[in-house]
């Protein structure tokens, strides 16, 4: 994994995901940081609904891992950024796991094309065997 900082020379928190107390730890941080981004209600919503399914995918199926998430700026604006990072068994199949409506089940029932209609950016790195890492940013409107 490449160690992706979510705001380069920047303050970000990080969270541990070892349990479920951590998932929802993970939520409230990504909540206070759209806050903080005074993202509007509806845009804090989707952002914190996508990090918690991410944060559940780091669990269930990563065996655990981290988030790392801090405000960014790009081309004048600004955003949250949230990036959740295992050392799991990877995505076998990426296509199907971004299929609309695709789910292995134990989640939210979004699955990551879901998380991925939930924010504005999206990225995806994983290797069999390596982990996984995530990436979103939400950006004020």
């Amino acid at each position: 994994m490449s160690g992706f900082a979510p705001v380069p020379d920047a303050d970000h928190e990080t969270v541990s995901i070892a349990s479920n107390d951590d998932v929802v730890r993970a939520r409230q941080l990504v909540r206070t940081l759209g806050q903080r981004c005074k993202l509007s209600l509806v845009d804090q919503t989707k952002l914190v609904t996508a990090a918690s399914e991410l944060a559940r995918n780091t669990l269930v199926y990563g065996g655990g891992g981290v988030m790392r998430a801090g405000l960014v700026r790009r081309d004048g604006r600004l955003g949250v950024t949230a990036v959740f990072e295992d050392e799991g068994p990877g995505i076998p199949d990426i296509d199907q796991a971004l299929t609309d409506g695709w789910t292995s089940g134990g989640g939210l029932g979004l699955g990551l094309s879901g998380a991925r209609r939930l924010v504005d950016d999206f990225t995806l790195e994983t290797e069999t065997g390596r982990g996984t890492q995530v990436a979103v940013t939400k950006w004020r409107r």
